[in-house]
């Protein structure tokens, strides 16, 4: 007849034996495991009450601790931490009172070195191990590093004893000698390796927020060795070049990122911090190039990239790497984009680099995306205010989308279709429009007044995405040199535009925009408004040259170069006006001046639809030099 400690040891066997085969869980819905999950784990605490029910006895604490271990683990792979942390300190304490020693503290450090002190000798002293590796999982869940560090020595001695043969002996002596030993679900040992390897990389990643890249550099690359998961060893292979890029080394930490993702295929976040540094050497080809890789896997993935905390596992293990990956310095490292917002960077790359048509194309499939979700719906709310789903939430709004979009198709030659999406902006912006916008310079945000309606981002907002519908309206009927219309749609544009007011100038404040490099996030609005008036008086102004009415053509040239100095467009058109009006030598210091800006090739800091227009009646700069030569021949 079986003792009540066999028949404890049995039904505890009886619960590990139920966890099916990792081939097995693939074919069981996610649904079902965490049923199956909870129902063991109820179980495993059912027993543990009733083994608790006596008192601590030396002469089964490897049955109880085994019980205290596979009811932790089932917690902890529920995170439900908080639990799986009681059933671990209730049980150091009964240990201590098998061993007879004094538990007189509340410092959990103190608590386990007493522990691992009065154990060392006894036969159960691999199960406090195995009960300790469980506490450094929860430690590291919780990403409590400082404590993982002070408890460094402890931990040391646990990985050597459990991963080395000192471990594997004292395993097949325990079931040679008792073949009916407690049996546990998880293996202690491949749970400390990988808890050694994401401690590792959640510290590395904490250590290089913290700026010590090389100290960190020579930890990483150590774990690249150590036995675990493709997807995690491709994770050290990536923050090593995350540190080779705080150390300014661009090239060898590509060739990690590189490593990362032959490593691992699905280390999407390889790719994208791949572009990051491409972008910052300014190789906008090998940007764009990535960024087609890295649309191309989002595609597969139906617009949705991989979570980038779940690292590809093979399903061998109940607890997974997720739950031990939580730091929030490791998840800004890991994360990347939604395929959405690939989608659009691509777009745009293409079209600021001379490839408008593939940038064109790339804006369509992107539109047609957002069309598609089923809570998108053509709307003045839809529009202005809602988000298309949370993995689009740093795209910008869909006016200024369209409006990018319409920008590209004028490059590309096709004014026809950028009309069509101008007039879409138009038509749901239109009736938004408050009759007047007040902004404070200093803040350069629209002040609350009583007819500005606080939708989106406000009325500011409505006014500067009607106003670039309207002024790219007007780049299209001067592409198809109707200057009629042209001038007509320049004007709707500068009468919007005259509706915003100021209040609280600022003494200096400059209205011209920066230079392409310089950050204009602080009075980003004002610098479009500025830059919308600007280039709406100089496309008047050429209009007004085309129809022969010179004077018009002076007076919005030169208030075209009053708010926006360095607009070439109008500086040299202005200097054709004047030299036709007979006056050359002020159209000769027009040119010169003009000629002295700085290049400014498109940039990101700026709207693409607020940018000087590629498309238009040109002037030929040789044929004006030529002239300058007669007026003032060397």
């Amino acid at each position: 007849m079986l003792s009540l400690l066999d028949k404890w040891v049995q039904e505890n066997n009886e619960l590990a034996n139920n966890f099916k085969l990792p081939e097995a869980q693939e074919a069981t819905s996610p649904d079902q495991n965490r049923t199956n999950l909870r129902q063991s784990c109820s179980e495993f605490h059912k027993l543990l009450r009733k083994i608790q029910g006596i008192p601590p006895d030396a002469g089964h604490a490897e049955l109880e601790l085994s019980v205290v271990y596979n009811a932790s683990v089932c917690f902890i792979a529920q995170s439900q931490i908080v639990e799986a942390e009681l059933l671990l300190q209730q049980a150091t304490e009964r240990v201590l009172q098998m061993t007879g020693d004094d538990p007189d503290t509340s410092d959990p450090l103190v608590l386990w070195r007493t522990v691992l002190k009065s154990v060392r000798k006894t036969a159960f002293h691999h199960h406090v191990l195995y009960l300790l590796s469980l506490q450094w999982a929860i430690w590291l869940t919780n990403s409590y590093l400082k404590t993982i560090r002070d408890f460094q020595e402890e931990i040391s001695a646990l990985l050597e004893t459990l991963s080395g043969k000192v471990g594997d002996d004292c395993r097949n002596e325990t079931k040679a000698k008792f073949p009916d030993v407690p049996k546990l679900i998880t293996d202690p040992r491949r749970l400390v390796e990988l808890l050694q390897i994401c401690t590792i990389i959640t510290q590395g990643a904490e250590r290089l927020s913290e700026g010590w890249s090389s100290e960190v550099l020579s930890d990483l690359q150590a774990a690249s060795t150590l036995p675990a998961a493709r997807a995690l060893v491709a994770y050290t292979h990536l923050l090593s070049g995350a540190c080779l890029a705080h150390m300014n080394r661009p090239q060898m930490a590509l060739q990690c990122y590189k490593t990362a993702l032959e490593t691992d295929s699905h280390c999407v976040c390889a790719l994208y911090q791949s572009i990051l540094i491409y972008r910052q050497l300014k190789n906008s080809q090998a940007e764009i190039q990535t960024l087609r890789i890295l649309h191309s896997v989002s595609n597969t993935k139906i617009l949705l990239l991989p979570s980038s905390s779940e690292p590809a596992m093979a399903g061998t293990h109940l607890l997974s790497p997720s739950l031990f990956l939580r730091s929030q310095s490791l998840s800004s490292l890991l994360s990347v984009p939604s395929a959405l917002s690939v989608l659009h960077s691509l777009a745009l790359k293409c079209v600021l680099h001379s490839r408008a048509s593939e940038g064109v194309e790339h804006y369509l499939d992107l539109l047609a995306a957002l069309h598609s979700e089923d809570q998108h719906r053509i709307g003045a709310k839809t529009m202005t205010d809602t988000q298309v789903h949370a993995e689009v939430s740093t795209l910008p709004k869909l006016p200024r989308l369209y409006l990018e979009a319409g920008a590209a198709l004028l490059m590309a030659q096709r004014p026809a279709d950028c009309m069509a999406l101008c007039s879409e902006v138009i038509s749901t912006t239109q009736d938004l429009l408050p009759q007047k916008v007040v902004l404070d310079e200093s803040e350069t945000n629209a002040a609350a007044t009583e007819d500005v309606k606080e939708e989106g981002e406000g009325g500011l907002a409505m006014f500067l995405w009607t106003a670039a519908a309207y002024l790219l309206q007007g780049h299209c009927f001067t592409h198809m040199k109707d200057w009629k219309q042209a001038v007509t749609h320049y004007t709707r544009c500068i009468n919007l535009l005259v509706k915003v007011h100021y209040k609280n100038k600022v003494a200096g404040f400059q209205t011209q925009i920066p230079s392409a490099d310089t950050d204009v996030q602080q009075g980003g609005d004002f610098c479009i408004l500025q830059r919308l008036k600007g280039l709406s008086f100089a496309g008047r102004g050429i209009s007004f040259t085309q129809m022969d009415r010179m004077k018009e053509a002076l007076r919005d040239l030169q208030h075209s170069l009053q708010v926006l100095p360095e607009g070439v467009g109008a500086g040299l058109w202005c200097g054709e006006v004047l030299w036709r009006l007979s006056r050359r030598c002020d159209a000769a210091a027009c040119w010169e001046k003009t000629w002295s800006l700085p290049t400014q090739p498109l940039t990101e800091t700026l709207p693409v639809y607020v940018q000087e227009p590629q498309t238009g009646p040109l002037l030929d700069s040789t044929e004006l030099r030529h002239r300058l030569h007669e007026l003032h021949p060397v």
